[in-house]
């Protein structure tokens, strides 16, 4: 911020400038809101998610621009076809206005493809030790029991976008595998692991598999399934087994004796009804569909 305040003076003044000026026409957006949806009271939330997306491989661009009320889809820009689209029936006259205006339709995608990504190309720059910095990712291979799967589970990685996978014999393998999602960790890294059956497999051709990770930036790492190299929960390297289990056994008993009191308190209370005859009581009134239309 100090350099980007350095290389735009007066910038930060003005887009503060703005932004009282747009609380001031969110208001009067909300009070629109609240006649289209027939609404007299009460909090209610409009909210605007936009942003533009830079492919620094093809150089393609796209972005997007939508609103929401009260936590429910509004409207939408479609960059595409370079349409407004309404989520609800209230914002039907709203697109129709909207779509009519050729210039503010130009504007938009002018805006989402060409200004916006030229700021976050100048935003990437400022943050590039943080932004574009490359973590190499730590590889374990994981088994819960000698039935389970093996798990290639990679973690501390930056950026998010990784491919990990299973070969055999040098081909990737599609079948037998059963892919995470990457995940993000509590340091701003991210995981994911990769899951591999290998229930109909004998394990002396265990040394024709093997897990690669692909980052961008540096060379794959492969990690063959070799027995040695799998951690699983039998181990005890770390003497953690035994407290596990204390620990474990102290749950237990917390439990059963919270389950005694609450048995006595019902007792003394004369309270002995069964869950099933409390539920359902004083259940929330169910919301009204909403069909009026914005003139």
């Amino acid at each position: 911020m100090e350099q980007f305040n350095r290389d735009h003076p007066g910038e930060l003044e003005m887009i503060t400038e703005r932004a009282l000026d747009n609380q001031q026409s969110l208001k009067a957006a909300i009070v629109y809101l609240k006649k289209c949806f027939n609404q007299t009271g009460g909090i209610h939330i409009y909210q605007r998610m936009d942003g533009c997306e830079l492919d620094d491989e093809d150089g393609t661009t796209d972005g997007n621009l939508q609103f929401a009320y009260d936590g429910e889809d509004y409207i939408s820009l479609d960059l595409k076809t370079l349409t407004w689209v309404a989520a609800v029936p209230q914002a039907v006259r709203t697109t129709q206005r909207l779509n009519q205006d050729e210039d503010g339709l130009q504007y938009q995608k002018y805006f989402y493809t060409k200004q916006c990504v030229d700021w976050l190309k100048k935003y990437l720059s400022y943050g590039k030790s943080t932004l574009q910095r490359t973590e190499l990712p730590r590889v374990s291979l994981l088994q819960r029991s000698p039935s389970s799967p093996v798990v290639c589970h990679a973690t501390g990685f930056y950026p998010d976008r990784v491919v990990v996978f299973w070969r055999r014999d040098g081909q990737e393998l599609h079948e037998q595998v059963d892919p995470g999602e990457v995940l993000p960790n509590h340091d701003g890294t991210f995981q994911v692991s990769v899951d591999l059956n290998l229930t109909a497999v004998p394990q002396e051709d265990w040394g024709r598999y093997e897990c690669v990770v692909q980052l961008k930036g540096i060379e794959d790492i492969s990690t063959p399934l070799d027995p040695a190299l799998i951690r699983t929960n039998g181990e005890d390297k770390s003497g953690l087994t035994i407290p596990i289990i204390i620990g474990f056994v102290v749950l237990l008993l917390t439990a059963a004796a919270a389950a005694v009191g609450v048995f006595v308190y019902k007792k003394r209370n004369g309270s002995d009804t069964s869950s099933e005859n409390t539920e359902g009581q004083n259940p929330a009134p169910e919301a009204q569909p909403l069909t009026t239309v914005c003139s």
